[in-house]
C-alpha cells in the first residue's frame, strides 16, 4: 500500500512538472512572436484606405518611425467611397495613444522596395490627442504604389543591365571581341611581348650614345650647338624686345609714325586732301570729275563708240581700203607678191650695187 502511494505521488509530480514546463513553454513563445507585452494595454484605432497595398495582419504600426503597435484586422469596409473601401484597424499601445494628435495621418510604407510593409503615422500639430476608436486619416496609397512600380522598372532594368554585363564577360571569356583577344589570343599576346622588347630595345638605345637620338641625348657638342641656337634666339628676342622699346619710344620711323603728332597731323590733313579730291570727283569737278558726273561728255564718247563700231562693222565686211586688206584675200596676194619682189630687189642691190648704180660724165 505504500508502494502504491508513493507511485501515485509520483506520477503526480511528473504531470505537474510537464504542465509546469508546457506553461512556460507557451509563455516564452508568447514573448518571441508577440510584439505586445504580457501586461500591456492597447486600444483600436481605425484608418480607410482605398488599397492595402497586400499589407497582412500583424505588420508594425509605427508613430514616426517608432514602434507604437500593430495591424489588428485588413477587411473591406463595404463603403463604395473613394478611400474607403478598406478598414484597417489599429491596436495602439496606450502609452503612444496621447501622443497622437487627431490632424495625424497614416500611410504605407515599407522599409524597402521589398521589404516588409507597415503603417506610419506621421505626427499632426494639433494640441489635441485621439481617443481609442478614433478614426486616422490616411493618404493615398496610389502614390505608394506608383513609387513600387517605379521601383520594380528599376529592378528590371538592372536585371537587364546585368544580364547585357554577364553575356559581355561571356564573350570575353571565350575569346570574342577585341578585350576577349587581348586576354584570351595567344598571338596577341606573344606580339605585345615582341613589342615590349622592342620598346626595351629603344629605351636601351636612347640611354646609349649611338643612333641619331642617343647622340642627341648624350653628345656634350650637339648640346653645346642647340645651347648656341637658343642663345642666338633669346638675343634675337632681345634684340626684338629692343626694337619695340625703340618704337614705344618714338624713335625710327615706324616710332614718329606712331608717335610723331606732326606726322600724323600732315597725314590727317593729306586723308582730308583725298576726301575734298573724291568729294570734287562726286561733284563733277575737274577732267576725271568731269569725266565721270558729264552727261555731255558721256553722249560724246557713246556716238563716237558708235562711229566706232560702225567702222569696224564696215572693215569686217570689206569696205574701205582697210577692210579690203582685211577681207579682199586677192589684194593680200597681190601684196604678198609686191613684198616678195621687193626683199629680191633688196637681195640683188646688196650682192651687185654696182649693176644699179651708173655714173655718166659727158663734156659738151
Amino acid at each position: 500500500m505504500p508502494s502504491q502511494e508513493k507511485k501515485r505521488w509520483a506520477q503526480l509530480r511528473v504531470g505537474l512538472l510537464a504542465i509546469v514546463s508546457l506553461a512556460v513553454f507557451a509563455f516564452l513563445v508568447f514573448l518571441l512572436t508577440s510584439s505586445k507585452g504580457l501586461f500591456e494595454r492597447r486600444s483600436s484605432v481605425y484608418t480607410f484606405l482605398d488599397d492595402s497595398a497586400a499589407i497582412a495582419e500583424g505588420a508594425p504600426v509605427r508613430l514616426n518611425g517608432i514602434l507604437a503597435g500593430r495591424v489588428a484586422e485588413v477587411k473591406l469596409s463595404g463603403i463604395n467611397e473613394p478611400n474607403k473601401i478598406v478598414r484597417v484597424t489599429m491596436e495602439i499601445d496606450n502609452q503612444y495613444l496621447g501622443a497622437i494628435p487627431v490632424d495625424s495621418q497614416a500611410a504605407i510604407s515599407a522599409e524597402n522596395l521589398l521589404g516588409t510593409k507597415y503603417i506610419n503615422i506621421t505626427k499632426g500639430k494639433s494640441a489635441t490627442p485621439i481617443k481609442a476608436g478614433a478614426e486616422l486619416m490616411a493618404l493615398d496609397t496610389r502614390e505608394f504604389q506608383d513609387v513600387v512600380q517605379q521601383g520594380y522598372s528599376a529592378l528590371a532594368s538592372l536585371d537587364g543591365i546585368f544580364k547585357k554585363l554577364d553575356g559581355i564577360l561571356q564573350a570575353i571569356q571565350v575569346g570574342q571581341g577585341t578585350i576577349g583577344k587581348l586576354l584570351s589570343d595567344e598571338q596577341l599576346y606573344k606580339t605585345m611581348l615582341t613589342i615590349g622588347e622592342d620598346a626595351r630595345t629603344l629605351l636601351a638605345t636612347l640611354n646609349s650614345s649611338e643612333g641619331t637620338f642617343g647622340k642627341l641625348l648624350h653628345d656634350d657638342t650637339l648640346y653645346q650647338d642647340v645651347r648656341g641656337t637658343l642663345g642666338r634666339v633669346n638675343t634675337a628676342v632681345d634684340s626684338l624686345n629692343t626694337t619695340i622699346v625703340s618704337v614705344n619710344n618714338g624713335e625710327g620711323t615706324v616710332g614718329k609714325l606712331l608717335r610723331d603728332p606732326i606726322l600724323f597731323d600732315e597725314t590727317r590733313a593729306a586723308i582730308g586732301d583725298v576726301r575734298q579730291l573724291l568729294a570734287g570727283l562726286n561733284q563733277g569737278q575737274g577732267t576725271a570729275g568731269k569725266l565721270l558726273k558729264s552727261d555731255e561728255l558721256h553722249s560724246q564718247l557713246q556716238g563716237t563708240m558708235t562711229r566706232l563700231d560702225t567702222l569696224l562693222d564696215k572693215m569686217n565686211s570689206g569696205q574701205g581700203t582697210i577692210g579690203q586688206l582685211l577681207a579682199n584675200p586677192a589684194l593680200y596676194e597681190s601684196l604678198d607678191s609686191t613684198t616678195r619682189e621687193i626683199n629680191g630687189l633688196m637681195k640683188d642691190f646688196r650682192a651687185n650695187p654696182k649693176k644699179f648704180l651708173r655714173i655718166k660724165l659727158a663734156i659738151f
